[in-house]
């Protein structure tokens, strides 16, 4: 039931706030967000809609079940004081938020914001319908930090829009040269055979510079709101796309787990010692070709596959004895488990999108 999300990233002083600033016409207001060259800020701020503008500390947050941040307690207190709500009667507002994040700093390590900020960060990509990251002309380079972001947002590539703002900063002449350099940095990082969709502008209330491509910067601002405005409306469709899509990594997590199950049942003899028969198949499933056996018996891509290492800690955490194979989780009221996914997957889910399609209520 919640609203779509809209998640801001990217370098510090590239121009997030103000961007969310110029969108919500918060200039100039009590309640606009602070701003400035140096890094601004340390605050994961939340942008929703309220009856009066107000500001809500991340522990109310936190403890508030109706606004769906709880599960951000898992990160601890000096997280949630670096949480902070706005309110703001604004009509975008009533269809979406905009979540604000801490610029990245790359020679910042993650001990010293004192919270884990990858995991926080992928908090919010998780539950993004549409992800900006922002640069500037002057912040291209790309390091370790934002490197480890764009890992994050694997998986994710629809939802991402590179900005390219304070573009009437430049010549034309020079504005190519950075938009070359920015892809170039960009190209490692986001390998899908499309690249995402890039907006060059300058988004915020002040008139572009004189002699710079104005029409074109327009064009770009009111395609970026069209962007925006698409989300909003294919919000349902993208959640049942996004249920979907969750559902087969639960498939593929499930057959792994059975898989690794039947393979140590296998293996184990009277005489064999439990422990170091799993941990032989842990150490190497290749050898016992468990991912390839998922391959070969559902139509997935390699590249969707989990980490092989996931599979070590999460073994550590849950012992292989404790869970029963598939084929015996099965009833004859209830069917099977394996089959109920997999005809959500295949027909039930479909079939709902479908019926969004073409205007019935779902």
């Amino acid at each position: 039931t919640s609203k779509p999300m809209v998640l801001f990233l990217g370098p510090w002083s590239v121009g997030k706030s103000s961007m969310i600033n110029y969108l919500l016409g918060l200039d100039n207001t009590p309640y606009q967000l602070y701003t400035g060259a140096e890094p601004t800020t340390s605050e994961f701020t939340v942008i929703m809609h309220g009856p009066k503008l107000k500001t809500i500390e991340g522990i109310v947050m936190a403890a508030d079940s109706a606004r769906s941040f709880s599960p951000l307690e898992k990160f601890g207190q000096n997280f949630l004081e670096k949480l902070i709500g706005i309110e703001v009667p604004h009509k975008l507002l009533e269809r979406v938020t905009f979540v604000d994040t801490p610029g990245i700093i790359e020679n910042r390590k993650q001990q010293e914001r004192g919270y884990p900020f990858n995991d926080v960060c992928q908090w919010f990509i998780d539950r993004a319908d549409l992800i900006f990251v922002v640069f500037d002309p002057t912040k291209l380079d790309v390091g370790l930090e934002l490197e480890m972001l764009f890992r994050q947002l694997k998986g994710r590539e629809s939802q991402i829009r590179i900005i390219l703002n304070k573009a009437d900063s430049l010549a034309t002449q020079e504005l190519m040269r950075v938009y070359g350099a920015l892809f170039w940095s960009l190209a490692p990082l986001i390998n899908v055979t499309e690249p995402p969709r890039v907006y060059v502008s300058s988004f915020w209330p002040q008139e572009y510079h004189p002699d710079t491509h104005k029409d074109l910067f327009l064009k770009e601002e009111i395609s970026l709101l069209e962007d925006l405005n698409q989300v909003i409306e294919n919000r349902m469709e993208n959640k049942i796309a996004f249920i979907r899509q969750h559902a087969i990594r639960v498939r593929i997590h499930a057959l792994l787990v059975d898989r690794y199950l039947q393979t140590y049942k296998d293996k184990m003899t009277f005489f064999s010692d439990g422990e170091l028969v799993f941990r032989d198949i842990v150490e190497d499933p290749d050898k016992f070709f468990i991912f390839k056996s998922i391959l070969a018996k559902t139509n997935v891509s390699k590249f969707d596959l989990p980490n092989r290492e996931a599979y070590k800690d999460f073994f550590g955490i849950n012992p292989i004895t404790s869970f029963k194979l598939l084929s015996q989780q099965c009833s004859y009221m209830g069917g099977c488990f394996l089959e109920k996914i997999e005809k959500a997957i295949t027909r039930e889910l479909p079939d709902l999108l479908g019926s969004i399609g073409l205007g019935k209520k779902p």
